[in-house]
């Protein structure tokens, strides 16, 4: 309360207070009657009671004609609530406050909806009068824990370890490779900025220039579509250290999560499990597994290698040929005929993979197409190896070693959520499963041209030390010094020891990637003055707290976050602007010719 009129906020009075004369500043969240308001602020409620006698009628009349959501101050003497009218699940429900004068500092129109968590409205509705959802008691709670974090981050990286927190230009130019930049235009013809997707460059360029150990809460912006776990402008806690290796990064992480970490949440446990890119893939289907439940993918090829089932024989008859299914736990008991099929179908259409159930009956035998092909003895094996029990479904499925996990690991998180969905809890909501996910290649074959290479992380990643001689001579095979951190199934955190040799970043960008080592003159520059072995991390600030308080999208999490459509429904940005103010640009819009039409109509 310093700084400010009132003496007290509407969640801090309790018994101790009664007999206290008050005043009190908030919104109107509810009026009863006449009687009774409930006041709201930031911290919590306070009940006012309105006085009935004609000495206050002018309050009477003020606070009983006052709109919901009106901003009200209230002075009044704190006194206990009647025997038997206290309310144990308010903090302040022991008190009230009675009024002897008050003020209507602003009143409220009608409102769009509601302000009560309970009470549904789109979420499109909600960004557009964000302020106003701003107001709600988990939006408040969300971006009070995300400063409360980012302040404890703070203090560990610059008092306790020496860090300098920087901030680097957002005006910057295009960077090779990774995503989709937007494009601001200059004064100067056809020249360009781009608004870096991170402070990649600059972070290193600053260890270049002995820095030692820098820090960000940084903006970055990527143009892409918005995902539940995506935005176009976002924030992430960007690090960066001379002298380090991968072992140093991760306990300093470990470290700064452990630190950060709210109490109300638990505590985490240090170290954090690693696995290699390889394994997280052949266990679990995907680089970012969710390690709070089992279901792990099973490779048995094995076991069917001398059946008669003939795509399995087609499948393993190929190079990278495999076989591998997964068990799903009680699946007969909880999941429908339907729920099968849409699984069977999401494999076939996401995966081009034909999924084949077998389903363990009662009596422990098992149902299948597959049975008639396979004796007692590969049934048992098959039982064993998959640990199959009473009223399991297994999912399996035959093809190439990747899609086939890929399928699988989509199959897992797609059955997890139909048993939980069906009253069957796998994962639980309060338990935080960190993860370091390492070893990853260093480049992967191109999408749209597999013969060609692109960088799994980003071309500044550094090759593993055992395989630096194959950078050279078969650059597929090499792993890379990059390690992503997982947090229950979410890629939280991406990193990675740099090159800093001149010669190797300029064979990797020109040789190897086949991109303009122009564009980055300046760092290959850098280089060649003396560079330290640097490396760093960031961690994707949104996203990190969202799982924190388990919103179901990181807009819940951001004050003032963009559509689906990267579209602010509030102030309505991205808008038009008039020939005029793109002039100075040397910019004119080619419109459409539909958009012309409704121009001119």
């Amino acid at each position: 309360n310093s700084f400010v009129a009132r003496t007290s906020t509407c969640g801090e009075l309790r018994s101790a207070h009664v007999g206290q004369e008050v005043t009190l500043y908030g919104w109107i969240q509810y009026q009863r009657q006449g009687l009774f308001l409930v006041l709201r602020d930031f911290q919590g409620l306070t009940q006012i009671i309105i006085p009935q006698d004609e000495a206050h009628s002018h309050l009477k009349e003020l606070l009983s004609n006052a709109p919901v959501e009106s901003v009200v101050r209230v002075t009044g003497i704190v006194s206990p609530r009647p025997p038997g009218q206290e309310n144990p699940k308010m903090p302040t429900g022991d008190i009230e406050v009675k009024a002897e004068t008050a003020e209507i500092l602003n009143s409220c129109k009608k409102l769009p909806f509601e302000i009560k968590d309970f009470v549904k409205k789109s979420e499109a509705l909600r960004m557009q009068y964000r302020y106003l959802d701003l107001r709600s008691f988990p939006l408040q709670y969300n971006l009070r824990l995300r400063s409360r974090v980012v302040m404890r981050m703070r203090e560990y990286l610059c008092n306790l370890h020496g860090f300098v927190d920087v901030e680097t230009p957002t005006l910057f130019k295009r960077t090779p490779g990774g995503a989709k930049e937007f494009l601001v235009p200059s004064r100067e013809a056809g020249k360009f900025y781009s608004l870096p997707q991170s402070p990649q460059q600059f972070k290193q360029l600053l260890m270049v220039g002995g820095l030692d150990r820098y820090f960000q809460v940084a903006r970055c912006y990527r143009d892409e579509g918005s995902r539940p776990d995506r935005q176009p402008e976002f924030t992430q806690i960007d690090i960066e250290m001379s002298f380090v290796d991968q072992a140093g990064i991760q306990r300093l992480i470990e470290g700064l999560l452990q630190y950060s970490w709210p109490e109300e949440r638990g505590s985490i446990t240090t170290p954090f499990p690693s696995m290699t890119y390889k394994e997280a893939l052949d266990d679990y289907g995907t680089d970012k597994p969710d390690t709070r439940f089992g279901m792990k993918i099973v490779d048995i090829s094995d076991f069917l290698r001398r059946s008669d089932i003939q795509f399995v024989q087609n499948a393993l008859s190929y190079p990278h040929g495999t076989v591998k299914a997964i068990c799903i736990p009680q699946g007969a008991r909880y999941l429908k005929k339907k729920d099968l099929d849409s699984l069977k179908e999401s494999a076939k259409s996401q995966f081009n993979q034909e999924i084949v159930e077998i389903i363990c009956r009662p009596d422990g035998s098992l149902k299948s197409l597959l049975t008639k092909f396979l004796g007692e003895k590969q049934q048992s094996e098959l039982i064993q190896g998959l640990n199959i029990q009473v009223d399991d479904v297994v999912l399996l499925t035959a093809g190439e070693h990747k899609q086939v996990c890929s399928a699988l690991g989509s199959l897992r998180l797609k059955s997890a959520d139909l048993l939980e969905a069906a009253g069957l809890v796998l994962r639980d909501p309060a338990a935080f499963h960190f993860l370091w996910v390492v070893d990853f290649p260093l480049f992967l074959p191109k999408e749209e041209d597999p013969t060609e290479l692109e960088s799994a992380h980003h071309p500044f990643t550094a090759p593993h030390p055992s395989d630096a001689s194959l950078l050279y001579s078969d650059p597929s095979k090499v792993r890379s010094q990059h390690y992503d951190l997982v947090l229950n199934g979410s890629e939280v955190g991406g990193g990675s020891i740099r090159i800093h040799s001149a010669e190797q970043q300029r064979f990797v960008l020109e040789k190897v990637l086949k991109e303009d080592s122009e564009v980055l003159s300046h760092l290959l520059e850098a280089l060649e003055f003396g560079a330290p072995p640097h490396g760093g991390i960031a961690l994707g600030l949104d996203r990190l707290i969202s799982l924190l308080v388990d919103a179901p999208s990181i807009r819940d999490v951001i004050a003032f976050p963009k559509s689906f459509r990267g579209r602010d429904l509030m102030g309505n940005a991205p808008d038009y602007v008039t020939p005029e103010e793109l002039e100075p640009y040397h910019i004119q819009v080619s419109w459409p010719l539909a958009e012309k039409e409704a121009k001119k109509s």
